[in-house]
């Protein structure tokens, strides 16, 4: 198999680099979040926040869906008489739950997400999931997994939604044939181009999680492959390991060389000659390549600082570095899975400055000291560092654009240079 990838053989990136680990405060959304594209991805899906009117006032403002246009989510409130025990919460949840399904006969799947209130009540969310599936099936299934923000970052929602799956996908054969999962929401248009890829590829049995209704779930054993499209799905990967699937260590695929060697990783597993490989990326690469020229002269050399908080930092950095010519000041993210990354790291320039968790106060002085041309970082900073007069990225614009591909390597390199761009005509 002909390399995509040459990395200098006497340097070793930030594979062994020292991390910068920190404890304090955090500003972050919770995992409630990841219903926001989730229930776009599983169509006949229904997200059922068990929580307070803080939780769905979040869900609807971050959504953007006006109440008359029947959204796949909703919340089932949690109020005065649930906490001071006037009500019992599983009757009550029994009685919404009966009332939506009733309502909305074409949901085949329903998720019980678990919020702060929930937890901290002890709501036992699991019991409830298994007593309403066995009430409900097999028309509809339901599952719950938790959306909470104490301790997590918001991207964790999915991770935590395709985990609770796990589970229910159905065991393959001890015989059956080789075959590839590709595993993280990624918007249609961008699976649809990887499913193109993966057949001229001839790789043939190829099925991604989640998947796109709730009666086409891929089947998982000893011979299933998988790659992660997502770096925040840990406890989804070791999930599948359980079930005796196997992960194929690659780089995430953003950008060229990162889709480049994300397929490259699937191509040498299921035995892909270099030649065909070569032949079917090679267009997609040259595209990819093609529109990224466009954009380096406005971002090549420009510093960049990451904040922590959707866990895609390490991945985005070395895209910037390596295909843009942009420098890392600092590139932070709220967890660092050393064996996920790996290949990140290695890619990354030797010397770059690393950070896991957050500190906000410690990071803000960083920031400010440094001076970086453009700041990546949630909504709750980007105003503030604005006004400072720093050019800001909203982190949470890059989860829900499209942005794996090298078909959409040119816009998330325009992700960044859209607020350069904007800065400079605001100054002049």
């Amino acid at each position: 198999m002909s390399a995509v990838i040459a990395i200098r053989p006497e340097s070793k990136g930030c594979a062994d680099a020292p991390v910068l680990r920190e404890r304090g405060q955090r500003e972050v959304f919770c995992g409630l979040t990841g219903i926001i594209w989730l229930h776009r991805k599983i169509q006949d899906a229904f997200f059922l926040v068990v929580g307070s009117r803080t939780c769905a006032h979040l869900i609807q403002s971050a959504a953007g869906v006006m109440i008359f246009a029947e959204p796949r989510f909703a919340t089932a409130i949690i109020d005065e008489r649930d906490l001071a025990g006037l009500a019992d919460c599983n009757d009550e949840l029994d009685r919404v739950v009966t009332r939506l399904l009733e309502r909305r006969p074409e949901i085949k799947m329903l998720f019980l997400v678990g919020s702060c209130p929930s937890e901290v009540i002890k709501l036992d969310l699991s019991r409830a999931a298994a007593r309403l599936s066995g009430r409900f099936s097999p028309n509809v299934r339901v599952l719950n997994y938790s959306g909470s923000g104490i301790e997590t970052t918001f991207t964790q929602g999915e991770d935590a939604c395709l985990a609770a799956l796990v589970p229910a996908l159905p065991a393959a054969a001890d015989d059956a044939p080789a075959s590839l999962l590709v595993v993280g929401a990624l918007a249609d248009v961008v699976e649809d181009q990887f499913a193109r890829l993966f057949k001229q590829l001839g790789i043939e049995r190829v099925r991604f999680f989640p998947p796109r209704h709730a009666n086409e779930l891929p089947e998982v054993g000893p011979n299933t492959r998988f790659l992660l499209a997502q770096p925040f799905l840990a406890d989804t990967a070791r999930m599948l390991e359980a079930r005796g699937a196997k992960r194929l260590a690659a780089p995430f695929p953003l950008g060229s060389e990162g889709t480049s060697a994300w397929l490259q990783a699937a191509a040498d597993s299921f035995a892909v000659d270099a030649a065909t490989f070569d032949r079917v990326t090679a267009p997609g690469r040259q595209r990819a390549a093609a529109a990224l020229a466009r954009l380096r002269p406005q971002l090549a050399g420009k510093r960049v600082f990451f904040f922590p908080d959707s866990q895609l930092e390490i991945p985005i950095a070395r895209f910037l570095a390596r295909e843009l010519g942009m420098q890392l000041v600092e590139v932070g993210t709220p967890y660092l899975h050393r064996q996920h990354l790996a290949e990140e790291l290695a890619l990354l320039p030797e010397g770059t400055a690393l950070s896991e968790g957050q500190h906000v106060d410690n990071q803000l002085d960083r920031c400010r000291a440094a001076q970086p041309d453009i700041v990546v970082c949630g909504l709750g900073l980007a105003n503030p560092l604005e006004a400072e007069g720093l050019t800001t990225k909203w982190a949470i614009e890059l989860v829900f654009t499209p942005i794996h591909g090298f078909e959409q390597a040119g816009d998330l390199a325009e992700l960044f240079a859209r607020p350069l761009v904007r800065r400079m005509k605001l100054v002049a």
